[in-house]
């Protein structure tokens, strides 16, 4: 990195090195600048550099095209496995090459143990940003009636 680009612009202090946020993102910020966790804000010089995190090439093949897939992450940390050949033409903000793309929810791990609410087994999840919560196999959610369906047992771990 360039001399420059290791001082803040605000106040001139050296930045921080590279940090990953829970959501997969990475930045420097000034180094008088701390996070305090538990007020959630930042103290000191409010200078964050966000930078961007280059997409990982995966060894699975595009069910559409067959051109390698590449994990990303969002600007607003979602996850997702999309084709290498898709992109983004910002002078005409449309879409170009393979529009395949695949969502990444969480991840779910069957558990060894019952319900105390309906006795079927629980399932431990862990959402993208790294919650997680053991919760009824049987749960579910109905998006067009916006109800919960199934068992509501919901334990949330520390």
């Amino acid at each position: 990195m360039a001399e420059d680009q290791d001082k803040c612009p605000e106040c001139g202090s050296s930045l921080t090195d590279i940090v990953t946020t829970q959501s997969g993102r990475q930045l420097r910020r000034c180094s008088t600048n701390v996070w305090n966790k538990d007020t959630r804000q930042s103290e000191g010089c409010g200078y964050v550099l966000w930078l961007e995190v280059e997409p990982q090439i995966l060894d699975e093949m595009c069910p559409k095209c067959g051109s390698p897939l590449v994990f990303a992450v969002t600007k607003f940390g979602k996850k997702m496995k999309k084709c290498s050949t898709g992109g983004w033409d910002k002078e005409k903000k449309q879409a170009t090459g393979c529009d395949y793309v695949e969502w990444q929810n969480g991840i779910k791990e069957e558990l060894n143990e019952d319900c105390p609410d309906c006795s079927n087994k629980l399932v431990m999840v862990t959402t993208n940003n790294g919650k997680r919560l053991k919760k009824c196999s049987t749960a579910g959610w109905d998006s067009k009636n916006k109800v919960v369906t199934g068992c509501q047992y919901v334990e949330w771990q520390k």
